[in-house]
């Protein structure tokens, strides 16, 4: 089962996850904010993740496969690969070279706080998703 993690004290980031559970016709992907005891298990694994406060995708280890993480772009590219139909499409972003690509997840990070409508507050998952998310 795949985990997704996000920044969970970012409102942009609480509304990208709400826009997920509400695409995942399959119902198994997994959520955990960075900041979580699942989060910083994860940073303690993948040391490189130490300053990384963008999306992480986290693919668990699976017959002689470590544990395998993408940051920023590529976790983008993950989610659209596993949403499937037409999010499929968001593929087509992976002809891009991942500094232009990281370079434009960036620019919408660094101005995630101020985009309008995004909520204010922490995400508080819905009674009926609450287990897919972890501690």
């Amino acid at each position: 089962m795949s985990v997704l993690l996000y920044d969970g004290t970012c409102g942009l980031c609480a509304s990208s996850v709400q826009w997920i559970l509400g695409r995942d016709g399959r119902g198994t992907l997994r959520f955990a904010a960075l900041e979580s005891a699942y989060g910083a298990g994860v940073r303690e694994r993948h040391r490189e993740l130490a300053a990384i406060d963008s999306m992480v995708w986290v693919e668990p280890a699976a017959e002689g496969v470590p544990e395998r993480v993408f940051v920023r772009s590529a976790a983008a590219l993950r989610v659209a690969r596993y949403l499937g139909g037409l999010w499929r499409l968001a593929l087509v972003g992976a002809l891009l070279p991942r500094p232009l690509r990281d370079a434009a997840y960036d620019f919408v990070a660094r101005h995630r706080r101020h985009v309008p409508g995004a909520r204010v507050t922490c995400l508080v998952p819905a009674p009926e998703v609450r287990a897919r998310f972890l501690d």
